[in-house]
């Protein structure tokens, strides 16, 4: 079991979540928390950084070799590997250390939409990746596929997944947080004035032959959001472009805006055998002043829809869709996930693949431009339609409500009274277990010690506007704590109007597509351990 500390932690933390949320519905939280970030970052003084000379080009070395058409765009496909860590925690307490996690993230992606904080500005470029692309690369042809391996942070207590990245020239490891519900790429860089722990040495510019800074005079520094206007604005055209990006709560990085090569560790698809890919002139950000709770990582991967993602800057090389797929949480450590950059021919044939729409955002509401919307019209418990009011599930065009399919977060969250609703249809349907009155966090939760084989549990099913079906195993909504021989349902709800999340917990063992070009979201069962 959880530690009663833990557990009473992540109770008040629920507790200041929900009435935070009903602070941001009305405004008045919300403004007092955007005031102390513009407070915080106003008082930095944030001088400029090796100021190298930006050519503003972008080039890939060294294509991957493949067969086929050479105007049909291969795909990159990167290994995604479970985290080793030398203290492995109980699943009771990483459940509750997700769960807090979940919550700060949630807080964290509603605050950026009501206030239309997202960093990188709407502009001209905004709804045009194509803009972020590299300059010398040949529109429609592609140079090979890329799968990177991915880590999951779950032996940490995080709900996260890591990817391994070697990073200038030389190149050198580091492991960043993906992230779709971002869209900068940063990492923590020297000299670091502000910054939080992670695991090995911090990223040196002044060591790396390729790092070369955006100056302010270059397009792409309307990128992003400088620290504080007009505070710390631009003042010169050859001045390095500084940057800041707010995740909604403490979390924020702040440095240089910069072009540096990315090298990942990939399988090619045509021999199964490892390989590195070399992507140059990748904008990210080199954060000298850099604060959250990012489990150890050193920076942030970000898969959002905006420009400035790693996933958009691939797309002349790779195409408008990348998928992952996400073995078993509780899987061996050897066993590695899945990220792929470009279309995969296999998941295309895949005979259950099943396709839904992606919402579009609006001009005003730029976060939507970020996050991976999707339409919800019903859910389905043990083959029951629950009654849910259909606007539980809308989208204002303020921002609020709505429901994304997101990485960086655990569990599944819906806003009330969806959750409610959802959890009494589970109440109703399941028996022959006895329930657990006094399990933390988790509700509702059942005995189920002595049970051999297969439980017997309600399916679960998610049914969208345009028709398209999401069912999903039942492993992929109750999750088991060992050795309590408890299952509970691993699910939990937001305040009304709320954002609902469909997190990684339930996308395991689902090759999920991104698909920006066609606007839609592909899911196919999938034995992600076997690819």
């Amino acid at each position: 079991m959880a530690s009663k500390a833990l557990i009473f932690a992540v109770g008040y933390f629920f507790y200041l979540f929900s009435y935070a949320a009903v602070l941001a519905n009305g405004g008045g939280g919300i403004q007092t928390l955007a005031e102390e970030a513009n407070s915080t970052a106003t008082a930095m003084e944030m001088p400029t950084f090796n100021g190298a000379v930006s050519d503003c080009t972008f080039s890939n070395s060294g294509p991957i070799k493949f067969d086929g058409n050479p105007k049909v765009k291969p795909n990159l496909v990167l290994n995604l590997k479970h985290r080793s860590a030398g203290k492995q925690i109980n699943p009771s307490d990483s459940v509750a250390q997700s769960t807090a996690k979940d919550l700060s993230r949630i807080h964290t992606l509603q605050s950026r939409i009501l206030n239309k904080k997202v960093n990188n500005k709407p502009t001209a470029d905004h709804r045009n990746p194509a803009a972020a692309a590299p300059e010398n690369s040949t529109s429609g042809e592609f140079s090979g596929q890329l799968m990177a391996t991915l880590e999951s942070g779950v032996s940490l207590g995080s709900g996260e997944y890591f990817m391994d990245v070697f990073i200038g020239t030389p190149p050198k490891h580091f492991s960043l947080i993906l992230d779709t519900g971002s869209d900068l790429n940063w990492i923590q860089c020297l000299p670091c004035h502000d910054c939080f722990e992670q695991s090995g040495p911090h990223y040196n510019p002044e060591k790396s032959n390729s790092y070369k800074n955006i100056t302010c005079s270059d397009p792409r520094c309307h990128l992003v959001s400088p620290p504080s206007p007009p505070a710390l604005p631009c003042k010169t055209i050859d001045q390095t472009c500084p940057y800041y990006y707010w995740y909604g709560d403490s979390s924020n990085t702040t440095g240089d805006f910069a072009l540096e090569t990315f090298t990942v560790n990939l399988t090619n698809p045509s021999n199964g055998k490892p390989e590195f890919k070399k992507v140059e002139n990748v904008m990210f950000g080199c954060g000298h002043w850099n604060r959250g709770l990012f489990h150890g990582a050193s920076g942030l991967l970000g898969l959002g829809r905006g420009p400035l993602s790693f996933s958009s800057q691939l797309q002349s090389l790779y195409g408008h869709s990348f998928s992952y797929c996400l073995v078993d949480r509780n899987s061996n450590s050897s066993v590695t996930s899945k990220l792929i950059f470009g279309e995969d021919e296999k998941l295309l044939k895949h005979p259950f693949l099943n396709f839904t729409t992606l919402i579009v955002g609006k001009e005003e509401s730029a976060p939507v431009d970020t996050f991976y919307y999707v339409q919800i019209k019903s859910i389905l418990v043990g083959g029951e339609v629950m009654n849910i009011p259909e606007e539980t599930w809308v989208l204002s065009s303020e921002g609020s409500g709505g429901t994304i399919v997101d990485s960086g977060t655990t569990l599944s969250y819906f806003a009330d009274p969806a959750y409610k609703i959802i959890k009494e249809g589970f109440l109703r349907k399941v028996k022959g277990y006895p329930i657990v009155e006094d399990f933390p966090i988790l509700d509702p939760c059942y005995n189920v010690s002595g049970v051999v084989g297969d439980l017997e549990l309600p399916s679960f099913g998610i049914v969208f506007g345009d028709g398209a079906v999401w069912n999903f195993p039942v492993d992929n909504y109750f999750i088991k704590l060992e050795p309590d021989d408890v299952v509970c349902l691993a699910m939990l709800g937001t305040p009304r109007s709320g954002l609902s999340i469909i997190g990684n917990y339930q996308q395991q063992n689902f090759h999920i597509m991104y698909d920006t070009k066609r606007s839609r979201l592909g899911f196919a069962p999938t034995k992600c351990a076997d690819m």
